[in-house]
């Protein structure tokens, strides 16, 4: 069994990351950004801030990175393509956006609505940005 490449790792895992802040920019700022301010006012919470922002934006870089090392990780079991990045990608969907849209949902910080479009836009997001980081990965 070979080793993981992590030079194949961080590059595609970078990639990975960038299209996931991308993603969560438009999510967040044009798409249901008003939404989101709203329901955080509701609730007497503030607007995200530009530290909070500088957080969530390195979060999504590492969890690029770790999408690619599962996808590495899982790949000489089940083969290298696209269906394997996948399948890491949904790993990581289901246990970072999936999970905290649901408990956000259960806490009332966020309504049904806004819980739905978040899983749904983030599945689609993580579909595209593991294909990409799969893509670049090569074994050395």
């Amino acid at each position: 069994m070979s080793q993981i490449n992590v030079g194949g790792v961080v590059k595609g895992g970078l990639a990975a990351g960038l299209v996931m802040n991308i993603s969560e920019f438009v999510l967040n700022v044009p798409v249901a950004g008003a939404q989101m301010n709203a329901e955080l006012a509701a609730r007497n919470l503030p607007p995200v801030s530009g530290n909070q922002i500088a957080v969530f934006v390195t979060v999504t870089f590492l969890l690029g990175l770790l999408t690619v090392w599962l996808y590495a990780a899982i790949r000489p079991r089940l083969g290298a393509g696209p269906q394997t990045a996948i399948i890491a990608g949904l790993v990581v969907w289901a246990c970072s956006y999936l999970f905290s849209a649901i408990v956000f949902g259960v806490l009332g910080i966020n309504s049904m609505g806004l819980v739905v479009l978040t899983i749904v836009w983030t599945l689609v997001e993580m579909i595209v940005a593991a294909s990409v980081g799969g893509y670049l990965y090569k074994e050395k």
